[in-house]
């Protein structure tokens, strides 16, 4: 099975259209969610709408859970804050709902699903150092573990010199980020898993980000959430 593995889409529907549809037009069997699906960009509906139709499994986010439920919401940075705010508005009580109802962590076709770690999920940790990514080997116990969070794509292997998927290894994956790509590279990036062969590519791609910049600013929302996304930053 061909398996495409997003995250961090963040209310960019312009950038999960075109995500799905390449997937699609790659020969993805089925898709799968590591969260944040809202967010700081200006689509949350429409965006969760596809998801809920089209995902086989979706995680929760913290952008997500902040909010479904408000939980996380005071440490948002502030532009997070300001459109998580609007977020909450625009949801109706069954979407919230869907939303807080999402697991950490969910475990299928031989790898690990989480958001931003398998390692205390629920803090929501960023793999800032070596050693915090070496720890997190512990922490789940498929060969490979897929996450996001940080909006930059990566794969670590559990044996140094190892740089590429394969069996006989441990990997964790970083998905990288669908909605607002975070490595100075602005096309939209996520994952093919072949889980027959074992494989991983991370696929980068183009999509109309000024026309999300132009939604971002028709709903009010800050200037710069926009602005970033021709950065990738």
């Amino acid at each position: 099975m061909l398996l495409a593995v997003l995250s961090d889409i963040h209310a960019n529907y312009q950038a999960l259209r075109t995500a799905v549809d390449l997937a699609e037009q790659r020969g993805a069997e089925q898709l799968v969610s590591l969260g944040d699906v809202v967010g700081y960009g200006p689509d949350p509906s429409a965006c969760l709408d596809l998801v809920r139709a089209e995902f086989v499994a979706n995680i929760l986010g913290n952008h997500d859970a902040a909010v479904a439920t408000g939980d996380g919401l005071d440490v948002l940075p502030p532009d997070g804050q300001a459109a998580a705010t609007v977020h909450q508005t625009l949801l109706s009580a069954d979407q919230r709902d869907w939303l807080a109802s999402l697991p950490l962590v969910r475990t299928a076709y031989d790898a690990t699903f989480v958001h931003a770690a398998p390692l205390h999920p629920e803090r929501w940790p960023r793999l800032s150092s070596f050693g915090h990514v070496r720890s997190q080997f512990d922490a789940f116990e498929t060969p490979l573990c897929f996450v996001g969070h940080s909006h930059k794509p990566a794969v670590v292997s559990d044996t140094i010199g190892v740089l590429r998927v394969r069996r006989g290894h441990r990997f964790l994956v970083d998905v990288g980020s669908v909605g607002q790509p975070r490595d100075r590279d602005p096309r939209l990036s996520f994952a093919l898993f072949d889980t027959d062969a074992f494989t991983v590519e991370i696929v980068r791609a183009h999509y109309d980000h000024a026309r999300t910049t132009v939604r971002v600013r028709e709903l009010g929302l800050p200037a710069a959430l926009g602005d970033r996304l021709r950065r990738g930053v």
